[in-house]
Parts: structure tokens; C-alpha cells; sequence
């Protein structure tokens, strides 16, 4: 500290015309320098940060789906000489692939399924939807009940947290079919509660009966939910035969809202069975929702909906969209067991199953619609009564439908 000095007390003041040799020349200090500096370039960098955060809203304000499916990624693959399939590609999101994704599952040992006992995951990964669903239609198994495995090309096996963010990006997944589109929906709650005993209901340990939408699940346990609140809704309405009651088509109706939401509506469809696979009432039953679904929303497909008045809205279907983004998948019945009652093996048994598939395949198609065939996916697994597929084929075909809802081009919409 400066202490006064009477010393100097008395020392005259020189004129302030007169020079002061002893005093130095003023100086701007460092200090000052680098604190302007550190203040500017704080500044800079901010600007920068929100510049940056501003064009990241304006791009990405909408769905979208993960890097890997809409960037290149090169890696270096190890091919394994004499080898009937390639092990996985050594890529981050291929990891839940080669793992059991059950293991923290509840019920995991009661019901005693691996994830890894219904898919073998190999190389290469189906590089698009339509050769992904090409692979899925045409897949099997070497031997009964052993992993499933698509045809050509893989599917992914995805852990429970991929399958919340890829629901995330619809604003509604709706299931329109018979019991085996409700097993569907029961393996997917499954998978999103993490809950292999009573994921689907409460009433029987491993099995696939019981809920119609996510939203219940919600009410009456969220807790038990492993996505993040209100982010995923999916939903079936079973409409089960042609014609189809007009109180079923009212709930339809009620479902979709008469403006274009702000995430895009995914649809799947099921039927079949209930009708002894007549190819004409199942396009039928199909027609019938695609104009109840285009009467009140028509921003599905502004294409159609625009199209003349006087052309029959059953006509529109018959061909594909090209504007606005409807996606629809349509999966036919699996495969029948040794169960199968004697009555129905010549309308129902799998030569029929067989050519019922072919044929909607094709009639589907021309409507616009994505066809998802699991005659070749079942064939070899179990069917508790001749008819459906236990827990196991459920999930898998429960997965299935995940691949195809991860690869549509949300951003589109």
C-alpha cells in the first residue's frame, strides 16, 4: 500500500509548459488490450452460436430420420471366406443387432426369449424400403422354430429406446385389421414397455392378447412405458370383415383430423382370414377405408382428393400417389400350423394363404400401397392353435414393421 511521505510534501509542482524528463511516456495497458479482445471474440462466437442454431430450426423443423439412413457411411468390411453370411457390419447402429436386447426385459428368464433366438443378424443391411421389404417377404429360417433371417439382405433388430425415437416421429401409427394385426400391436407394446410376461396384457404371462392403443397404457400405467411422454401413439381399430359396419368406419373417421398435422399419419393394414381370403372382398374392405380416410382428411393425398367428382373415389386407388406422403403397408395372414382345422385347409390352408399373398401383393401395389408378405417368415414357427403365431413370431413380425416405419422418408411430409 502507498504510503504519504512528508518529504515530499513541500516539493514545487513544475509548470505545465515545462517538459518532464523524469516522467516515461504514457502507455495503453495490456490489460485492456486482451479484455476488448476476449469481449469481441465472446461476442463472435455467439453470434455464430445462435446464427447456427437459427438455420438448424428452419432446416430441421420437422421428422426426420437417424444419419445412417440418409448419409453414406463407409467402413472397412471383413468378409469371412466359406461363409454362408457375413457377420454384421461393425457400425454403431448395428450393435443391438448382435445382442440380446431382452436382457433387461421384464419376465426375461420366466418367458425365456433372447432377442437373439428370433433374428441372426448378418451383412449386408437392406440399403433401402423396398429391397428392405423384399428381403423381409421372401426370408426364413434353417429349421423350425431356429432366428429368422430376411432374404439377400438384413433387417435391423432395434433396442427398445430406437423404437420410441422411430414411433416419435409419426403423429399417429394406426393398425386396421383382425386378430393378428392385434397381436402386432400387443408384440410392439411389448417391446415399448420392456415387458416380456405382461407387456401386452395383464391377464396371461408371455402372450400378445389384450391392448388396442398405446394411449391406454398411458392412462392406466405410464410409469411402465419406456418412450418419453407424449411422444408416441399407436392404435389398432379391428375391423375384421367386408362389408364393414358404418359404426367402425365412424371410428376411423374420428381418428384422423380434417388438417394436415404437423407429424405424418402411418397406416397398416391386415385382413383376410375373416373372409376365407377372397381376394375381391379383401380389396374391397381395403377401398372402402382409403375413401373413408380421404373423405376426411384429404391432405393424405391431395392428388386424389383434387381429382373430379365424378370420378369414383374406388378408382383413385387404382393408382400409385404422386404427391403427398400416405404411407401404408399391408401385411397378409402368416403361415397355418398342423392345428389348422380339416374344415378350413382347402379356404384357408397355405396353398391358399400362398396365393392370396401373391395376389394382394399385386392388387396393393397398384393402390399405392407397400406390401409386407410373412407366409416365408412363419412357416416354421410355432402356432399355438393352427392359425396364430406365438410371442416370438409376433415380435418378429412386430420388428418388421419397425424397419419398414424407420425408413420411410418423413422428412417429406
Amino acid at each position: 500500500m502507498l504510503q504519504f511521505n512528508e518529504k515530499h510534501a513541500s516539493v514545487p509542482s513544475t509548470p505545465s509548459s515545462m517538459p518532464h524528463a523524469w516522467s516515461p511516456a504514457p502507455k495503453i495497458g495490456k490489460w485492456s488490450l486482451t479484455r476488448k479482445k476476449c469481449v469481441l471474440i465472446g461476442a463472435s462466437l455467439l453470434a455464430f452460436i445462435v446464427l447456427r442454431v437459427l438455420l438448424f430450426s428452419l432446416t430441421n423443423h420437422g421428422p426426420h430420420r437417424p444419419a445412417y439412413l440418409t448419409q453414406p457411411i463407409a467402413y472397412n468390411a471383413s468378409f469371412v471366406p466359406n461363409a454362408a453370411f457375413q457377420p454384421p457390419e461393425p457400425l454403431p447402429h448395428r450393435f443391438s443387432d448382435t445382442i440380446d436386447t431382452f436382457l433387461g426385459y421384464k419376465y426375461r428368464n420366466t418367458c425365456n426369449i433372447s432377442s437373439l433366438d428370433l433374428h441372426a443378424p448378418f451383412a449386408p443391411l437392406c440399403p433401402d424400403r423396398k429391397s428392405m421389404i423384399t428381403a423381409m417377404s421372401s426370408g426364413g429360417r434353417i429349421g423350425n422354430d431356429a432366428p429368422y433371417m430376411p432374404r439377400g439382405c438384413d433387417m435391423r433388430w432395434f433396442s427398445t429406446e430406437e423404437i420410441c425415437e422411430t414411433l416419435s416421429r409419426f403423429e399417429k401409427v394406426i393398425i386396421l385389421g383382425d386378430s393378428m394385426m392385434r397381436h402386432v400391436i400387443g408384440s410392439i407394446n411389448v417391446l415399448v414397455r420392456k415387458d416380456l410376461g405382461y407387456g401386452a396384457f395383464n391377464v396371461k404371462a408371455c402372450s400378445i392378447q389384450g391392448i388396442f392403443k398405446t394411449s391406454d397404457v398411458v392412462k392406466n400405467d405410464p410409469d411402465s412405458v419406456a418412450c418419453p411422454a407424449g411422444t408416441i401413439d399407436v392404435m389398432i381399430e379391428q375391423m375384421i370383415r367386408f362389408p364393414i359396419p358404418l359404426e367402425e368406419l365412424d371410428r376411423l373417421r374420428s381418428l384422423l383430423p380434417a388438417t394436415k398435422p404437423s407429424r405424418p399419419y402411418a397406416f397398416i393394414f391386415g385382413h383376410g382370414l375373416w373372409n376365407d381370403l377372397d381376394l375381391q372382398a379383401t380389396l374391397d374392405w381395403l377401398d372402402s377405408i382409403l375413401d373413408t380416410a380421404l373423405d376426411k382428411a384429404p391432405w393424405l393425398s391431395p392428388s386424389a382428393s383434387s381429382s373430379s367428382s365424378s370420378t369414383p373415389l374406388s378408382s383413385h386407388h387404382e393408382r400409385k400417389r404422386e404427391t403427398g406422403f400416405w404411407p401404408r403397408l399391408f401385411l397378409t395372414p402368416n403361415a397355418a400350423g398342423k392345428e389348422k382345422p380339416d374344415e378350413w385347409i382347402v379356404t384357408q390352408g397355405n396353398k391358399a394363404l400362398m396365393v392370396f399373398e401373391e395376389a394382394v401383393g399385386v392388387e396393393v401395389k397398384r393402390r399405392g400401397l407397400e406390401h409386407l408378405g410373412t407366409w416365408n417368415a412363419t412357416i416354421q414357427s410355432n402356432k399355438f392353435d393352427g392359425v396364430h403365431v406365438d410371442l416370438k413370431g409376433n415380435l418378429i413380425k412386430a420388428m418388421m414393421v419397425m424397419n419398414w416405419l424407420n425408413m420411410l422418408e418423413v422428412e417429406k411430409f
